[in-house]
């Protein structure tokens, strides 16, 4: 499993245990570090103690309103702030993203999208220098990837990459050694809602052999995987 920088951790606030562990599961298993708070007090205690990269919060909570907490986080941090929630009605999304959320998910969500929306805020945070302290740097096979430069070297030298070929190699080394699906890949990188043809992803795979690869017609690192999708394989 890649390793994020320790820097890179996630404050999940979320009162319901099997919604806390089954979030805080999918984000360790990305290799993000977490951190559960069971209440509005003890979430703002936590935010302030220690900040985190990121802040998933639900609204219910006891003691407060998860609108409220973010409400006062915002009154000392740009930490970027997903907000959960049941309530899907337009006036609720609104209401929290006017207190300074950057995002709202409504309940029962897609784990793949939520990851998927945590680590683009991360990225997008670290890149308007929000967590300049940070370095996350993922490797496998002769590539070097610096996420917050953007910056792709393989075998020492810079690669240039689009911004969807940078997105598929970043979510295929995230899961190294292990087989993405076409449905996750397309999702995770061109959004849930992508309805485009799926040749696409092919493209972008195939651009990618001729960046990374020493044979594309042979790889050896970004591989198929007949009729489910693609993986990123450290060493053939």
């Amino acid at each position: 499993m890649t390793q994020i920088d320790p820097l890179h951790r996630v404050l999940v606030v979320e009162d319901e245990p099997a919604i806390s562990e089954s979030v805080s599961y999918a984000l360790e298993t990305e290799g993000m570090s977490v951190e559960v708070a069971y209440n509005a007090p003890e979430a703002l205690s936590r935010v302030r103690r220690r900040p985190p990269s990121l802040v998933l919060l639900d609204v219910m909570l006891p003691g407060g309103s998860g609108l409220d907490v973010c409400r006062e986080i915002r009154a000392f941090s740009d930490v970027p702030i997903i907000v959960l929630s049941a309530r899907d009605a337009e006036a609720d999304k609104v209401a929290g993203l006017e207190l300074g959320a950057d995002d709202y998910v409504t309940k029962p969500f897609s784990m793949r999208e939520l990851i998927a929306r945590v680590r683009s805020h991360i990225r997008r945070a670290a890149r308007s220098g929000l967590m300049s302290e940070t370095n996350e740097v993922l490797r496998g096979g002769p590539v070097e990837m610096d996420v917050d430069a953007h910056e792709v070297r393989v075998k020492g030298g810079v690669v240039p990459m689009r911004p969807k070929e940078f997105d598929l190699l970043e979510t295929l080394m995230r899961r190294k050694d292990r087989l993405v699906t076409r449905e996750t890949l397309l999702s995770e990188v061109w959004g849930s809602a992508y309805y485009g043809d799926t040749r696409t992803l092919d493209v972008h795979i195939r651009r990618l052999r001729h960046k990374i690869e020493q044979d594309y017609s042979n790889p050896q690192h970004l591989v198929t995987v007949r009729g489910l999708g693609y993986k990123f394989v450290d060493a053939p």
